[in-house]
């Protein structure tokens, strides 16, 4: 089994790790989505915000240790059959998305200890609030995480548009080989 990246390929943690924050990203957004709209009287009214927050900080923990694992592990090479503008075009989305989501969780942590509150992950344990007061903190960061989140939910969305015309679509990929056929 291949745990570590390798100079082509990536390994079985950076894949976990890949397909984990996105699908959780994903839940996070439609989990979002949905509770701004919930009444006060909804059971979920309380739940539900607790929930995203508490996946939010176990994400932000997971984003640090995949930074960290890009140190031990480094990522495969660009592919070199790709042009240089693909190649840039891929690093700046990947880039993007970091930074993206570092700041969506920095955000929500920002909205969730503006009245000096900790932030409780499933109770097991909390997260203080370092920065907290500043004027019309919630509001600012609220605004930042919902554009920020849309604006990650897009690029990520044409990620994995770029992903699957590379493996659908592009003359190494699998299904090509595997058909016999040169895409036109």
């Amino acid at each position: 089994m291949l745990w570590r990246n390798s100079p082509v390929r990536f390994g079985h943690i950076s894949v976990l790790i890949h397909w984990v924050v996105a699908l959780t990203v994903y839940g996070l957004f439609v989990l979002g989505l949905w509770m701004v709209g919930l009444g006060y009287y909804d059971s979920w009214y309380h739940r539900a915000p607790e929930l995203h927050k508490s996946i939010g900080i176990l994400v932000f923990a997971l984003m640090i240790f995949r930074l960290f694992w890009r140190f031990i592990s480094p990522p495969p090479r660009p592919l070199e059959n790709y042009s240089k503008t693909t190649r840039l075009g891929a690093w700046l989305a990947h880039l993007l998305l970091f930074v993206g989501l570092f700041s969506i969780l920095i955000s929500g942590y920002l909205i969730s200890t503006a009245e000096g509150q900790p932030v409780s992950v499933f109770g097991w344990f909390e997260i203080p609030a370092f920065l907290f007061g500043l004027p019309q903190q919630a509001d600012i960061a609220g605004t930042v995480h919902l554009w920020l989140a849309w604006g990650v939910v897009i690029i990520s969305a044409l990620h994995a548009l770029a992903a699957l015309k590379h493996h659908f679509m592009d003359r190494d990929s699998t299904l090509v080989r595997m058909l016999g056929r040169s895409p036109n």
